[in-house]
């Protein structure tokens, strides 16, 4: 079995998408595929609103991870620097959803 997490993110106000977009494909994508514990990883832009309590969001992320403690280990010491310049910089932290789960593999 597989572990994906799912991320629903929000830009803060004023942050310029094709900015964002453009950071996620020429930093992001290329640090994040040097990481060991994460075996793939997308960001998507909804194109709807999503019906949960806490949005609206921008984009929902997937995460598929090798293990979720050594994953998050992983983040805080080598991906500290990215994940705070994001969360600074493009994301409103009060609007991070975090979504766990365990793929049913065929």
């Amino acid at each position: 079995m597989t572990t994906v997490v799912y991320i629903l993110t929000a830009l803060k106000p004023g942050i310029d998408r094709d900015e964002y977009e453009r950071f996620e494909r020429e930093i992001d994508y290329p640090f994040t595929a040097k990481l060991k514990t994460i075996t793939s990883y997308r960001i998507h832009r909804l194109t709807e609103p999503v019906p949960f309590e806490g949005g609206p969001w921008d984009y929902i992320e997937r995460i598929e991870v090798t293990d979720r403690a050594a994953y998050e280990a992983e983040l805080s010491t080598s991906a500290k620097d990215l994940i705070e310049l994001i969360h600074n910089k493009y994301l409103d932290e009060s609007k991070l959803k975090f979504i766990w789960s365990t793929s049913i593999d065929p």
